[in-house]
């Protein structure tokens, strides 16, 4: 930017006042040589052209040759030079310090543009960073201006994506950076300074091919500034594209993952319990010569295997429920230890004769809970534990307190779970590699309860071991304490 006038004019007038100083002291006050007094002139030269440029410096070196000459060669008192050394003397100061103020300016210019492209360099990281926050492109499209306008301090930016002609901007449209101006830069496929308006567009470049543009107003940056700016913007672009196209297949494999477990699992499944009720009813139609007592047993096995399907079918009704957020909780403050002897009621049937052993601490608080809910997900893991350990072995549920919550726990001590199979345990339909056809189960149990307890703002976690069984572990919140952020 070019400087006002008046201070031109004040460097000119220090830079004179200096040399004033300067032969005021070595003439009135110290005596000394004539050469410590030209390398005085030298220094003070120096430190002017490194502070204010050459044409102060050169302006100096000439008011200093003059009182040089004026005041220290003699004859004292006049410019009239009748030595021919000292003419010499005179041309090499004056060469001497034009030369010198030359190469001091131009040093300082060196690091004044070394400085600015290390700002450059600086900012494109820190751009470069922030493109890289964003995985999905039209969040990203929708940032890249207002992290110009932030990070390289301009005035606006508005960015155009030629495949869709849409532009995204920092702010209000702003003139020079309008729709035809972009279209034009993409069209003309180079960058374009216009300093007098105070705007520079440059394209976006994927390879060779140009995707868009970028238009900037309010500063100039530089050409290369420019060029590194929209070749980051396509590089960004490239990605997040690449980042989409790879989770959509991600989410694809999950979803045939998922689909092939639950048609296995739901084949297994209801294909037992109808198996079952269609050899029973084949059976009680076909075979006249049945006694009371034999058509009784199988009327009792239809029964059951029909409860069986209801419950399957109500179980995935159940987790299309939690997983839309459709059920609501009716929260209010019940001891643990209620919902934990309601579980166990409803548990008594299927435990038979199983030691179950219950710990409560003593001075346990409340938990706020939809009861009905909680003691759904208290069932579900001790069915679970029923299952998969063996008849002789006990079930220890604890309660304990944890911070401004209530963790309970359901232990067991079958066989465990291994570690790989730990992170896949919570999944919808998933089952044990070695449990999927031994034990009865569409392997929803599980991702239920754990829906339930989020519901109620609780986490819910494993710990287990391989031959040393499973605790399940999870937390409601104490009544009282406040809700945890969802």
């Amino acid at each position: 930017m070019r400087e006002p006038i008046p201070i031109h004019i004040l460097r000119f007038a220090a830079a004179f006042g200096l040399v004033a100083v300067i032969t005021f002291f070595y003439s009135r006050v110290l005596q000394v040589n004539a050469t410590t007094v030209a390398l005085t002139f030298l220094l003070a030269i120096l430190a002017v052209s490194t502070v204010w440029g050459l044409a102060v410096s050169i302006f100096m070196s000439i008011v200093a040759m003059l009182a040089f000459d004026y005041y220290f060669l003699r004859p004292i008192g006049n410019w009239k030079v009748y030595d021919p050394q000292k003419w010499v003397a005179l041309f090499a100061f004056l060469v001497v310090s034009v030369l010198a103020s030359r190469l001091s300016t131009r040093a300082r210019q060196q690091a004044e543009y070394a400085t600015a492209r290390r700002h450059d360099v600086e900012k494109l990281y820190s751009f470069s960073q922030g493109l890289l926050e964003s995985g999905n492109v039209i969040q990203l499209l929708n940032r890249i201006p207002a992290q110009i306008v932030d990070i390289f301090e301009v005035g606006a930016a508005a960015l155009l994506l030629a495949e869709k002609q849409k532009v995204y901007r920092s702010g209000p449209v702003v003139p020079h950076l309008d729709l035809d101006s972009l279209k034009a830069i993409v069209a003309r496929e180079e960058p374009v300074i216009d300093a007098a308006n105070s705007v520079s567009f440059v394209p976006v470049r994927l390879g060779m091919r140009p995707i868009g543009s970028l238009g900037i107003s309010g500063t100039i940056l530089s050409r290369r500034t420019l060029e590194a700016i929209g070749t980051l913007i396509a590089v960004a672009m490239e990605r997040a594209r690449a980042v989409e196209q790879l989770g959509q297949t991600e989410a694809a494999r999950e979803g045939e993952r998922l689909r092939t477990a639950l048609l296995d699992s739901v084949t297994h499944a209801l294909r037992t319990p109808l198996t079952s009720i269609k050899a029973s009813v084949t059976n009680l139609l076909s075979n006249r010569n049945l006694d009371d007592m034999q058509k009784r047993e199988l009327l009792t096995i239809i029964n059951e295997e029909t409860d069986r399907l209801n419950r399957l079918v109500g179980e995935a009704a159940e987790m299309a429920r939690l997983d839309a957020g459709e059920v609501e909780l009716r929260l209010e403050p019940r001891p643990i230890d209620e919902v934990i002897s309601a579980a166990l009621e409803h548990c008594k049937g299927a435990l038979g004769e199983r030691e179950v052993d219950v710990h409560i601490s003593p001075g346990l608080p409340s938990v706020r809970v939809d009861f009905a809910r909680a003691r759904d997900a208290v069932i579900q893991l001790i069915e679970n534990a029923n299952q998969y350990s063996p008849r002789n072995e006990p079930i220890t549920i604890t309660a304990e307190p944890s911070g401004d919550f209530v963790m309970t726990s359901v232990s067991d001590r079958g066989n465990g779970i291994d570690d790989p199979e730990q992170g896949l345990i919570f999944e919808k339909f998933y089952r044990g590699k070695d449990q999927r056809y031994t034990v009865q189960g569409t392997g929803m149990g599980l991702p239920i309860a754990k829906a339930i307890v989020e519901a109620h703002g609780g986490t819910m976690g494993l710990t287990s071991q391989r031959g040393h069984g499973s605790v399940f572990s999870f937390t409601l919140p104490a009544d009282g304490a406040r809700p945890a952020a969802r």
